[in-house]
């Protein structure tokens, strides 16, 4: 069985885990070493099970704790060769990855860890280089995707994939351009390279999606811009004015900034 949790979704820090038996993954490290060690607790998982670290991008929301995650548990750490660079850069990373545990990754190229089955593809987004994950296990197929400038049609296909879907919802509009952001900021963040709102992400899901979809996570909510039941109100209802059945039952979640997730069990 597979399963999957959300440590922390947005610009305070970003980490999430999939699992399956006692092989896990990390996906990005955003989140400080003492706060994942009391959520390992806390669930009753072990961080000895987790057997490397996948990176999305580098800013420091995603990685300013990789470098001690890795080093402390001798864990490897996947990421495109830019992504590794920008690691390497980030100041915010004050503890930087052993050469030793770096692992570098090409996109659409499929990397296979234990039962699962890795692509990483490119997403749109203002740092060195940002990926999304398409992930394969017990014949199951689970995709991330955070920090969306836009949909590429690589994107478009993945989500035609998807039967689990992490997908970026990080601001409404409305109080995008009504906020107390200056204007230089509000551009950046609705640009071609920043983040997807609530209504990019519904679209995204119903020009794309199929029926193999069964669940949804809106992901990377911005504080001031956003809520976590306008998000999901907002997908919901765009979803099911869509007029396709298959759409209806689809399951919306929203994942919270600070407050990790339950353990999702996909089967």
């Amino acid at each position: 069985m597979l399963s999957f949790i959300s440590f922390g979704s947005g610009s305070c820090g970003n980490c999430y885990y999939i699992f399956s038996g006692d092989y896990g993954i990390l996906i990005d490290a955003g989140i400080g070493i003492r706060k994942l060690k009391k959520y390992f607790s806390d669930y009753g998982l072990s961080l000895a099970n987790v057997r490397c670290i996948l990176v999305t991008h580098d800013h420091a929301d995603h990685v300013k704790a990789v470098g001690l995650v890795s080093n402390t548990y001798g864990l490897p750490v996947y990421a495109t060769e830019r992504v590794h660079e920008g690691i390497y850069r980030n100041y915010c990373v004050r503890k930087k990855v052993d050469p030793a545990n770096i692992r570098k990754l090409s996109v659409d190229e499929k990397l296979c860890l234990g039962d699962f089955v890795i692509t990483p593809f490119h997403v749109p987004h203002d740092s060195l280089e940002n990926v999304g994950f398409k992930i394969v296990c017990g014949g199951h197929t689970f995709c991330l995707m955070t920090d969306v400038g836009h949909l590429t049609d690589g994107m478009a296909h993945i989500i035609g994939e998807a039967e689990y879907l992490v997908i970026e919802a990080n601001y409404d509009e409305e109080m995008l351009w009504s906020g107390v952001y200056p204007d230089y900021l509000k551009k950046r963040v609705s640009g071609g390279n920043g983040h997807l709102s609530n209504k990019l992400c519904a679209k995204a899901i119903i020009d794309n999606a199929t029926e193999r979809l069964r669940h949804v996570w809106l992901c990377h909510l911005s504080q001031e811009n956003n809520h976590p039941e306008l998000a999901r109100k907002t997908v919901e209802l765009e979803l099911k004015g869509a007029g396709l059945d298959y759409l209806d039952s689809v399951e919306i979640d929203v994942l919270r900034r600070n407050v990790p997730s339950k353990i999702y069990e996909i089967k």
